[in-house]
């Protein structure tokens, strides 16, 4: 069965179809028109695409960066803001003629990592994609857990656990909340830490190397990047206590996270025990086109 995955980004839409075994087949990426029905016509298009030249027509899935409301049936959320009070995967149905699932792109990434990628073989995978923001997705047996209301593993939007004195009320979010976890250990979280600290570096990828050459003030921004990552995922293990953890997005190719974050976790999980193993994703920016696809 040919498999066709769609990932709707603020930038690009990107197709890839997969053959039962996962081979990708075809691949190829757009623009994103920033307008409803120019997306609905870019989808449709890549689609009808990837068919003509695979010679196969198949299930077609499709990650947002947001989520079909269970009670509207409408996109919500979505940070491309033109896809919103649509019902998306109703609209793209009628013009493929065939059922479209639409997913959480989270929520695809930790499918993708699931099923063939750096957790595959295992039950309850958290996927974390930790970029300019800071999301997850929650893949059980290999299929998306959405929730009741939609929000499956929306853990960034939580407060930061035990925060100190100092952190309490130092963060705004934009969903309109101070505190939240996303403030402080997404890329752009872990960046102002190190400004507020008299550093400057571009990304949190420098200011690792940074650490990694010596300079003090990044390897205290380092120190607290991981304390704070350490309690917000201390608190995703005490309620769902995942078989693993499965890292994405820029942050996640900061390799000194990998040895350091499985000493720091057990001060904050329950018990003081946690063997919860925490990896780097396998397909990096395909893993949401991927999943996507593993929809089906």
């Amino acid at each position: 069965m040919l498999r066709m995955g769609v990932d709707l980004g603020g930038t690009k839409i990107e197709i890839v179809a997969l053959n039962e075994q996962g081979k990708e087949l075809f691949r190829k990426r757009v623009p994103t028109p920033r307008e409803y029905q120019a997306t609905l016509d870019a989808i449709e298009s890549l689609v009808n695409e990837a068919e003509s030249e695979v010679g196969q027509v198949g299930t077609v899935g499709v990650g947002i960066p947001g989520v079909i409301s269970p009670y509207s049936g409408l996109v919500k959320n979505a940070n491309s803001t033109w896809i919103n009070g649509h019902p998306l995967d109703i609209d793209l149905g009628k013009r493929l003629g065939r059922e479209v699932r639409v997913a959480n792109d989270a929520n695809c990434f930790a499918v993708s990592e699931a099923v063939d990628g750096a957790a595959a073989g295992k039950g309850i995978v958290f996927g974390v994609i930790i970029g300019t923001g800071c999301g997850a997705g929650i893949a059980i047996n290999g299929k998306v857990h959405a929730g009741g209301n939609g929000i499956g593993g929306e853990w960034g939007h939580n407060p930061l656990p035990w925060m100190t004195e100092d952190e309490f009320n130092s963060t705004e979010c934009f969903c309109g909340n101070k505190n939240c976890i996303e403030t402080f250990i997404s890329g752009t979280g872990f960046i102002r830490d190190y400004k507020a600290a008299g550093g400057d570096a571009p990304s949190g990828i420098e200011i690792a190397s940074r650490m990694q050459k010596g300079e003090p003030l990044a390897q205290a921004a380092f120190d607290r990047y991981i304390d704070r990552l350490a309690r917000s995922l201390a608190h995703v293990i005490n309620v769902l206590d995942p078989d693993v953890i499965v890292l994405g997005g820029g942050v996640s190719n900061i390799d000194a996270i990998y040895p350091l974050l499985p000493k720091v976790l057990p001060q904050y999980v329950l018990g003081g025990e946690c063997r919860t193993p925490v990896v780097q994703n396998m397909y990096g920016g395909s893993s949401g086109v991927r999943g996507a696809a593993w929809l089906w």
